[in-house]
């Protein structure tokens, strides 16, 4: 048996060190937890989507009493642009997140439903993803969403 390794890059930066965009696209997703409803777990998370075309759509967490019938804020953002906007790429989605206490001090990660779904983009478009994570702290860049998905299932697996 050989055992071997993993080494996954990502850029840690503050808020002020993204570009103008990036910058604009964090504070999208910050305002879109505004529009989450959690009731239930009173975590607010945000998400925004930059389009190809320059375009923003943005989406929020949706709970509901009948879990797990809710949406993830990512997920939301990506088929909300996708059903509006189906001919342009999704280049960069940016993640924020706060509970009752305020933004978190650390950036959280999509969920594995939100990964795949993420890949099915830049396997949809043949091109990656920028992914923003958002935390009063620190920003976490990933270039693609394959280094937050090493072992990616699209569907040219099935074809192998």
């Amino acid at each position: 048996m050989k055992e071997q390794s993993l080494n996954i890059q990502y850029q840690v930066a503050q808020l002020d060190e993204l570009s103008d965009i990036e910058q604009q696209l964090v504070k999208k997703a910050m305002e879109a937890t505004n529009n989450s409803y959690a009731n239930y777990s009173h975590f607010y998370v945000g998400a925004a989507c930059l389009l190809a075309d320059g375009r923003i759509v943005i989406g929020a967490n949706q709970e509901n009493a009948a879990f797990p019938s809710g949406l993830c804020a990512e997920r939301s953002a990506i088929f909300g642009a996708q059903s509006n906007y189906p001919e342009q790429a999704i280049t960069t989605l940016a993640i924020a997140a706060r509970n009752e206490n305020g933004f978190l001090k650390s950036p959280i990660s999509p969920c594995g439903a939100c990964r795949q779904v993420i890949l099915e983009m830049e396997d949809r478009y043949q091109q990656p993803v920028r992914i923003l994570l958002y935390g009063e702290n620190c920003t976490y860049r990933f270039h693609s969403i394959k280094d937050l998905l090493p072992f990616s299932f699209v569907d040219a697996n099935m074809k192998e």
